[in-house]
């Protein structure tokens, strides 16, 4: 047989072929004196149990070892491994599947999202229209630190957030709050209104949302917590010079509180 045929005759393709030949799968035919290669049944045979073994799953060099007449690996160990593998990806797909339905089923997405579903249900609790605009930048920020904190952060994140959800009159105090942080877009930082809108923003937080939100420990060696913080200056960048000053006294207030 010749390169196309052996092939052919096994489903692949030559190019197919030719890479086994170069990751030394697939043992190469001698030459004939015409200068084509001939093929015969051993190398359909091995170029057959490749692709059964391709199709399990088995990455190439999986396959090299189990081909390999020596220090190679048994089948049977490896087809264990890749079970095993199969069976976490299994789970995560699973997984996945669940937290989508969960959005899926939770009503309408939020802006914002995907969020996780328990993110989701508090921004569907705090959440009122017509809202103003500072209400969905405060979401953006939200979805952010949910999205980078670590899996146990971002549990104390979403428990804070639902226990300032859950708060007697939250809905109506948090839009007030951002009406009044909306109202000093064009206001300067020692706009008397800075005060009124630290203190209204940090009323919408109770006791039992400081200590989820971290505030507790910052300062906790002395120093001033918000100092040197890059993440902390970006954010107050991205308001207008009222606004940041308002942010930064509520994060005072709230700090000054928690301890």
């Amino acid at each position: 047989m010749r390169i196309g045929e052996l092939a052919a005759a096994v489903g692949v393709t030559t190019r197919t072929v030719r890479h086994y030949h170069q990751l030394g799968l697939l043992p190469e035919a001698e030459r004939r004196p015409n200068g084509y290669r001939e093929y015969g049944l051993r190398h359909a045979v091995a170029l057959a149990r490749i692709r059964r073994l391709t199709e399990l799953g088995l990455g190439l060099t999986e396959v090299r070892d189990v081909l390999a007449d020596d220090a190679g690996r048994d089948l049977a160990e490896v087809l264990e491994e890749l079970d095993e593998d199969l069976a976490r990806q299994e789970a995560a797909v699973r997984e996945r599947r669940l937290r989508l339905r969960a959005l899926l089923d939770g009503g309408a997405l939020p802006a914002e999202g995907p969020v996780s579903p328990e993110l989701a249900a508090v921004f569907g609790r705090l959440t009122r229209h017509p809202e103003p605009p500072m209400a969905a930048r405060d979401r953006e920020m939200i979805a952010l630190l949910e999205t980078a904190a670590a899996p146990e952060d971002r549990e104390r994140l979403v428990s804070a957030l639902r226990a300032a959800a859950d708060a007697p009159g939250a809905l109506e105090r948090a839009h007030e709050a951002y009406a009044l942080l909306d109202a000093l877009a064009g206001a300067e930082p020692d706009d008397p209104r800075v005060e009124e809108t630290a203190r209204a923003l940090a009323d919408c937080l109770p006791d039992e949302a400081l200590e989820g939100l971290g505030l507790g420990r910052l300062g906790a060696d002395g120093s001033d917590p918000l100092d040197g913080g890059g993440f902390l200056r970006a954010l107050l960048d991205d308001f207008a010079p009222a606004q940041g000053a308002a942010v930064l006294r509520t994060i005072r207030l709230l700090t000054e509180r928690a301890r």
